[in-house]
């Protein structure tokens, strides 16, 4: 049991965020008196002091009712961060307080440090904005947000790397998502809003039009601005009928202009839902990339994680999909799935080696809300944080072997080891949106059940986030809605 008292401050939720890394699966509670502390366990005492002086945090951790650390930050308002936010600092400035205290105390490693958040190259292109130099924003990454220097380097060139896809910003370009939110069956580890095919085949013709419905709204909504990429996700988008998917894929050439999408990607994540009808039909189309997502190669963990095809029939879609002529392929692997260890993981490398794609894009198992998994985690033998950063050090190793550079990472809530997400491609073979999207930079337009819209305000720096509903029947009845909360946002900026 994990004991918090904070005085001076209430950041409670970045506190609880910060603990969780140190103590994963822990109770965390909250007192507003620090008698209710009864000497079990483990208290964190945090105090934030604002007087003439300056502003100084100090962190006191007891066990059995005994302090068996302490730690001080002081001047947290001449700490550099990137921006001119005194409170910001007052936050950043407490958790690495409580950062400092904790990695003295903990078993756990945390290689983020203070970060918490889902997007730490935002940070890199704040300072990049603010003209930082490399060893200045090195010295802010490793010294203040506490990250370990192979992380403050790696987003440092991820960052970098971005520049030439998100620069000049632009206020009137925008990226389309479009979800198609079925798939064959629903994975162990999955938290997306997804229908299963069988169930709700007889939908699938009525989502078709609104879905069309809404992507016609959206191009009227968005005439006088420039598309960029495309995005058709899910679910897994190729397990509707080829004739649907492709009638989705032609309206939204009709909408936007082919000629004028520089990108367009479809998910054929699921082996089981691709053949050479539908692969034909999405090259006939000109659909730039796709992905062929095996997350694993061993067939037992295939079997046991709800898939239902094997890794022989990942690699004969890979391979079909080559000779069909598609130039960029992604796969998707997960880091840390229930029996796996390093063995398992190296003997995926080797069988995706023998495939080569231009994208990898390696995650890390995030056990989520709304998951399978997140009931029945307890029911699996899952790898401590040590083995999972060393079946990661083989994926780094195998990318850098195979000539992939990574160039967007994103990191999740829940996620095991409190490890990251990382998109790896050949040079010149990134995918665009996945940085547009990742870094938030670009307005983004969604159509669909779950789908998010993200309205950019680039003078401002911010995200306005106007999501559809989740539920496939309220979608059907309420498309008329989700457009129309796009054009308020629209119409505010």
């Amino acid at each position: 049991m994990i004991y918090v008292y904070l005085s001076g401050h209430d950041f409670r939720y970045e506190v609880h965020e910060l603990i969780k890394v140190f103590f994963f699966g822990e109770d965390i509670i909250f007192i507003d008196n620090i008698d209710k502390y009864d000497g079990e366990g483990i208290l964190i005492e945090n105090t934030l002091n604002c007087n003439s002086k300056g502003i100084d945090s100090t962190t006191n951790v007891y066990r059995n009712n005994k302090l068996i650390f302490k730690y001080s930050v002081e001047n947290i308002e001449n700490m550099k961060i990137e921006g001119n936010n005194t409170k910001k600092r007052i936050r950043i400035g407490i958790k690495k307080g409580i950062y400092e205290a904790l990695i003295h105390v903990s078993d756990a490693q945390a290689p983020w440090g203070v970060l918490t958040g889902i997007r730490p190259v935002k940070i890199i292109h704040n300072l990049l904005d603010e003209g930082a130099t490399d060893e200045e924003i090195f010295d802010i990454m490793t010294n203040q947000y506490k990250l370990f220097p192979e992380k403050a380097n790696l987003i440092l060139n991820i960052g970098k790397k971005q520049r030439k896809y998100l620069y000049p910003l632009d206020e009137n370009r925008f990226s389309l998502y479009v979800s198609i939110p079925f798939c064959p069956t629903r994975c162990l580890y999955c938290s997306f809003p997804t229908c299963s095919i069988d169930r709700y085949i007889d939908y699938v013709d009525r989502y078709t039009d609104n879905l069309i419905y809404e992507i016609d709204k959206i191009s009227e909504l968005m005439k006088n601005k420039s598309i960029s990429t495309v995005y058709i996700g899910g679910g897994t988008p190729t397990t509707i009928p080829v004739n649907q998917l492709e009638k989705i894929i032609q309206a939204i050439y009709k909408d936007f202009g082919k000629s004028n999408i520089e990108e367009i990607t479809v998910e054929a994540g699921r082996p089981d839902t691709i053949n050479r009808k539908m692969l034909e039909m999405l090259n006939r189309n000109k659909v730039d990339r796709i992905s062929i997502n095996p997350q694993t190669m061993n067939d037992s963990t295939l079997k046991l994680i709800g898939r239902k095809h094997n890794s022989r029939e990942i690699s004969a879609a890979y391979y079909l999909a080559k000779e069909i002529g598609f130039n960029v392929v992604n796969m998707d692997l997960i880091i840390g799935l229930p029996s796996e260890g390093v063995e398992e993981v190296k003997t995926t490398l080797k069988e995706i080696e023998k495939l080569n794609p231009e994208n990898l894009t390696v995650h890390t198992l995030s056990v989520k809300r709304g998951s399978k998994f997140k009931d029945k985690m307890s029911e699996y033998h899952m790898e401590s944080q040590h083995i999972i950063e060393e079946m990661l050090e083989e994926t780094r190793c195998f990318t850098h072997n195979m000539e992939l550079n990574p160039y967007y990472l994103y990191r999740q809530k829940q996620t095991m080891g409190n490890f990251e997400n990382i998109g790896y491609a050949k040079e010149g073979k990134e995918c665009i949106y996945n940085i547009a999207m990742m870094e938030e930079k670009e307005t983004i337009m969604a159509a669909g059940m779950g789908a998010v819209s993200k309205i950019f305000y680039p003078l401002e720096n911010r995200i306005e986030r106007v999501p559809n509903v989740k539920s496939l029947e309220e979608y059907l009845g309420r498309t008329e809605e989700m457009v129309e909360r796009k054009l308020v946002n629209l119409e505010i900026k």
